[in-house]
């Protein structure tokens, strides 16, 4: 699924600098979250600029700003990379997800308004359809929406950063991680479906430790498909001597 797709015509055949600036963020952000960027790979610039129209100030702007989102890593004298994920950062990421998640989703629970637990309800949908039709990219992009819009609906200037870029990484640990292989990948899948409406179902009710509990376990779920991943049961191998 591409994203870089400019569609928008001024009268003259001419795309303003700063839409052109607007679709390349999106695309890069897709590209990266999907893993079509893997961590690590390096940012073209000069590439980026002739792809999407653009000079290349406006995508050095561009990367400073992704790299302070945590998107990339920029360091002197080298091209940019796109963040890193190693044992540090997944230990890092698994310490922090709890916290992040439930203090969120149980703030959601208070402060969320109809409209918005409306418009969860419908990103929700499009997560089920993903999952169902077994469109890895589009589940992993529409998951990280469900949580996105969460952490919005918290009203929390502090807490949505931090949110932010605990998603990065979610994101590119569902892509990784959470591909139905087999009945075991898919009943998981069907958990988290589940764990989902669960989510939304508490946070309407306005039950915040309810809400809590069930992004608690959500998070759990993917601590145990990530153990699983990377402990794989071995091959009985016969040995005679």
């Amino acid at each position: 699924m591409k994203t870089n797709v400019i569609d928008i015509d001024q009268g003259d055949g001419q795309v303003p600098s700063q839409d052109r600036k607007a679709t390349l963020a999106q695309s890069l952000r897709h590209r990266i979250l999907s893993m079509e960027l893997a961590p690590g790979a390096s940012l073209d610039e000069v590439a980026l600029a002739e792809e999407f129209g653009l000079s290349r100030p406006p995508v050095r702007e561009l990367m400073r700003q992704m790299a302070a989102e945590g998107y990339i890593e920029l360091e002197a004298n080298r091209a940019a990379r796109v963040a890193s994920m190693n044992f540090d950062s997944l230990r890092n990421y698994f310490l922090a997800a709890p916290l992040i998640y439930v203090a969120t989703t149980k703030l959601a629970a208070r402060h969320a308004t109809k409209s918005e637990i409306d418009g969860l309800k419908r990103i929700q949908e499009q997560f089920r359809a993903a999952v169902e039709g077994n469109v890895v990219d589009d589940r992993v992009l529409e998951n990280d929406q469900f949580h996105f819009a969460i952490g919005k609906m918290a009203h929390n200037p502090y807490l949505l950063p931090s949110l932010c870029r605990l998603l990065i990484d979610h994101a590119r640990l569902g892509r990784t991680f959470y591909q139905p292989r087999d009945e075991r990948m898919d009943s998981e899948l069907a958990e988290a479906v589940q764990q989902h409406e669960d989510i939304i179902d508490a946070i309407e009710r306005r039950d915040a430790e309810a809400a809590g509990a069930v992004v608690l376990a959500h998070v759990n779920l993917a601590r145990r498909n990530m153990a699983s991943y990377v402990t794989p049961e071995g091959v009985t191998v016969p040995v005679e001597f």
